[in-house]
C-alpha cells in the first residue's frame, strides 16, 4: 500500500466515528508498504497488509466468500477485457471506461474509485489528478489491478471456449501515473476514508449490486468535500434481490419510498440533499455509456449504463 494513503485513512469498523489508522510496518520498498498492520487505537483492530494490498473492509479477518463468481478465472477474463481490450488489440471492444473519465474534470485532491474492479476507470484518471485509489471487494480483481501498476505488464489469459484460453499481454499506458495510484481491499458501505477530503468519487455499475443502495450513496456523500467536489453514478439499474430487498432499491418499483425510475430518483436526491446527501450536488450532465462484457469469443453482454455527473 502506498504511503500517500496513511493520510485520508480512518477505521472502517467504528463508523460513524472517525478514527485515523496508525501503521505499523514491517516490510516497505521505497513508499510501498508491503507487510504491516493499519491499527485502530479506539476499538483496537489491525487492518492487515499483505503483499502490498491493504484489507480495510469493517472486518479484519475479511476472507474471499467461497463460491463468489467475481473470484474466478472466467470472471476475471471477463472483466480484463471489458477494462483493457482496447489496449490487448481485441475486436469489438467499447472503451466505455475512458469515456466516463472524459466527462470528469481535473482533480486537486484524492480520486476515490468504489468498485473499481480491475481498474481502467482509476487509470484514466491517473491523467487528471495526482492520487487515485480503487477499492472493491473482489481479491481476485485487486490483486490483478495492483500487480498491473506495479509491474506495468501482464500475461493475460482470456477464455475462448469452455477450457480454453489464448494469453494476450496487457501494458499500462504510458500517460497513467501508477506511482499516484492503489488499489485496496474496502466496503461501498463503510469507506474507509475520513470525511470531506475527496475531490472525485465514482460509482459505475456497483449501486444495483450492493446491499444497502442509499447507503452506499451517503458514504460516498460523506467522504466528498463540501466545495470543489465531483461524482460521477453510472448504472443499468438491473435491481435484483440477490443484491438487495426491494424496500432498499432507489428505482424499478410502481409503488413506495423510491417508485419510478432508479436515475430519477438519484438525482433528486443529490440535488435536494435529501436521504443525507448534503450538501446538495448539482447535476450538469446527464446521458449514457455502452458497456461490454465478453465472456468467451462467441458470448458476450451489451449493457447501457445511464450516468450523471454531479457537483457541488
Amino acid at each position: 500500500m502506498k504511503e500517500f494513503l496513511l493520510d485520508f485513512l480512518i477505521c472502517p469498523s467504528c463508523l460513524p466515528e472517525e478514527y485515523p489508522l496508525q501503521e505499523r510496518i514491517e516490510t516497505k520498498e521505497a513508499h510501498d508498504i508491503i507487510y504491516g498492520t493499519l491499527n485502530c487505537p479506539h476499538c483496537g483492530k489491525a487492518f492487515p497488509i499483505r503483499e502490498g494490498i491493504a484489507f480495510l473492509d469493517p472486518n479484519p479477518d475479511w476472507k474471499p466468500i467461497p463460491g463468489n463468481k467475481y473470484e474466478t478465472p472466467q470472471a476475471l477474463s471477463s472483466y480484463l477485457w471489458s477494462h483493457y481490450g482496447d489496449l490487448m488489440g481485441e475486436e469489438g471492444h467499447i472503451d466505455a471506461y475512458r469515456k466516463w473519465a472524459e466527462i470528469m474534470d481535473s482533480s486537486d485532491g484524492l480520486v476515490v474509485d468504489v468498485g473499481c474492479a480491475v481498474g481502467r476507470f482509476a487509470l484514466e484518471m491517473s491523467e487528471k489528478s495526482r492520487f487515485v485509489v480503487g477499492l472493491d471487494v473482489s481479491l481476485l480483481f485487486v490483486s490483478t489491478a495492483r500487480k498491473l501498476i506495479k509491474e506495468g505488464e501482464l500475461k493475460v489469459k482470456l477464455f475462448e471456449e469452455g477450457l480454453i484460453t489464448r494469453e494476450k499481454t496487457l501494458s499500462l499506458a504510458p500517460s497513467w501515473y501508477s506511482e499516484g495510484t492503489e488499489f485496496i481491499i474496502a466496503d461501498a458501505l463503510h469507506l474507509p476514508f475520513k470525511s470531506e477530503t475527496v475531490s472525485v468519487v465514482s460509482s459505475l455499475n456497483v449501486i444495483d449490486k450492493v446491499p444497502n443502495p442509499l447507503k452506499h450513496l451517503t458514504e460516498m456523500n460523506r467522504i466528498a468535500r463540501h466545495y470543489r467536489a465531483q461524482c460521477i453514478v453510472s448504472d443499468p439499474f438491473s435491481w435484483s434481490l440477490e443484491a438487495s430487498p426491494v424496500e432498499l432499491w432507489l428505482g424499478g418499483k410502481d409503488s413506495g419510498d423510491f417508485s419510478g425510475y432508479g436515475l430519477d430518483n438519484i438525482v433528486g436526491l443529490l440535488e435536494s440533499g435529501n436521504g443525507g446527501l448534503n450538501p446538495p450536488w448539482r447535476v450538469v450532465h446527464r446521458g449514457y455509456v455502452w458497456w461490454k462484457l465478453r465472456t468467451h469469443r462467441n458470448h458476450f453482454e451489451l449493457i447501457r449504463s445511464l450516468f450523471i455527473k454531479a457537483m457541488r
